[in-house]
């Protein structure tokens, strides 16, 4: 992977021109010193930093990560205005920069490395420097002067990236799952529902350990699928209303320090209304900025999602095997060729692509783990790496989900010649009338079966143990 990438690069690349020529950067000072920041650029010299220091993975901060910064400082400055913190001309200006952030303008603007320093304060630097950089333009100044608009004292007024960051990591999760995650799971359990409906007439033979078993219906192996990933669905929402209690105005430490009193009610209304998402604040404030629990557990809830996927998807694979060697009672669509060397091979291409998206999201989770039990007093500094991989874990499964629903799932087609032929010769016929016949007895059937390569059905009326009305009953 190389080191550095996009916006990023060509912000290092402008700054190291504007160091040899004296051309095309500002520069910007803080409090380690002065640095060239590239001219053009709405980030300024702590943005520049990070760039320098965490040329790590070329990953940037996902764009649902960005919009839930640019509303809570949207929202911060309505707030502080209202309070009378700050000056209504600034606000207005600073509100304006983040609907244009939220429209999508700037978004080559944020550099930063999903991997930077702890508690996720180079990305919340980068979103105050960027915001104040346009609110300073808006109001007549120049970039970089922050002689107006400055990115700590008017954009971050009552904030500490210890409130924000965490705050936008709840929020950009429950968007997230609202918006893409959920309705892809929807789609999903309720596709395999339709099978279910539409398979209902299918007898096949049921099996476990691998080994006939009795009859079933495959129109009931696809209804417990849906109804596995339903109750998954079912089990993440309500992990995610964990989420849903905010820890905005706690500051630092979560004591409120450098907040106006009523700050911290006031802005969980207006993310409320902002967002639309039904948030309220934290019971303990020191709590919610120490411990990721609520994260912890939606990572879970992901998981344990992902092990049925990926379980449901093994089973589909397996049913699909074939189709001349293989148990071939169902056959999925084709979507591209699967072999480079084997002529008309068809893979179960959109399964395996299924497997691998589950296989990642628990290794997510496990990085989640470790990230969430890693905090220390009063914060938890590995938020970053916490952000990262619970929105790249639903991100990448609802794509999944959605692409393997429409491709495959509505696909699958039943055969039902196939299905019967199994179900007619299993072994696991006999356990319907061992209640008539005897446990020994009919184990004496099925051992016959085998050796002498016989239908069940066969053996039984060899030996004259039912009459064929009674057979025909029980095995209908």
């Amino acid at each position: 992977m190389r080191r550095n990438s996009g916006a990023a690069e060509r912000a290092a690349r402008a700054t190291r021109r504007g160091a040899q020529t004296g051309a095309r950067t500002r520069i910007e000072k803080d409090s380690l010193g002065r640095k060239a920041v590239p001219a053009g650029a709405y980030f300024g010299i702590q943005t520049q930093r990070a760039v320098e220091n965490f040329p790590i993975s070329g990953l940037r901060a996902p764009a649902v990560l960005v919009d839930a910064a640019a509303q809570i400082k949207k929202c911060a400055a309505r707030a502080n205005a209202q309070l009378g913190r700050l000056d209504r001309r600034r606000a207005a200006a600073v509100v304006r920069a983040c609907d244009e952030v939220l429209s999508g303008k700037f978004r080559d603007q944020f550099v930063v490395d999903v991997f930077q320093m702890g508690a996720g304060t180079s990305f919340h630097m980068n979103m105050n420097e960027v915001l104040a950089n346009r609110a300073e333009e808006i109001l007549g100044g120049r970039k970089g002067q922050y002689r107006i608009v400055h990115p700590n004292d008017h954009v971050n007024m009552g904030q500490s990236t210890n409130d924000v960051y965490p705050t936008a990591m709840r929020l950009a999760a429950l968007k997230l799952l609202r918006r893409d995650l959920a309705p892809a799971l929807r789609d999903f359990w309720r596709g395999l529902e339709r099978k279910g409906r539409e398979f209902a007439h299918v007898v096949k033979s049921g099996r476990t350990h691998l080994q006939d078993a009795v009859p079933i219906r495959m129109g009931q192996e696809f209804a417990a699928y849906a109804s596995a990933i339903r109750q998954a669905s079912g089990t993440l929402e309500r992990a995610a209303r964990g989420l849903e209690r905010l820890g905005i105005g706690g500051t630092a430490v979560g004591t409120g320090i450098n907040a106006d009193p009523r700050y911290a009610a006031l802005m969980v209304r207006l993310l409320a209304a902002e967002t639309r998402l039904p948030l309220r604040r934290a019971a303990d404030m020191r709590e919610a900025m120490q411990s990721l629990r609520p994260f912890a557990d939606v990572s879970a809830a992901l998981r344990n999602l992902a092990l049925e996927l990926t379980r449901i998807a093994n089973d589909l694979r397996l049913l699909s095997s074939g189709p001349r060697t293989g148990l071939a009672e169902i056959s999925l669509p084709a979507v591209a060729p699967g072999s480079s060397i084997m002529p008309g091979k068809v893979n179960p291409s959109m399964l395996e692509m299924l497997n691998q998206v589950c296989f990642q999201v628990v290794g997510c989770d496990l990085a989640v783990a470790a990230a969430v039990q890693a905090g220390q007093l009063e914060l938890n500094v590995m938020m970053p790496a916490v952000a990262f991989n619970l929105l790249f874990m639903m991100g990448i499964l609802a794509n999944a989900l959605r692409e393997v629903g429409a491709r495959c799932i509505a696909g699958i087609e039943a055969s039902v010649d196939r299905c019967r032929m199994y179900a007619e010769t299993s072994l696991g016929l006999v356990t319907a009338v061992s209640p008539i016949i005897g446990y020994a007895a009919a184990a004496e059937v099925a051992k016959e079966a085998v050796s002498g390569g016989k239908p069940v059905i066969d053996v039984l009326r060899e030996r004259g143990l039912l009459d064929a009305a009674t057979l025909a009953h029980l095995l209908k």
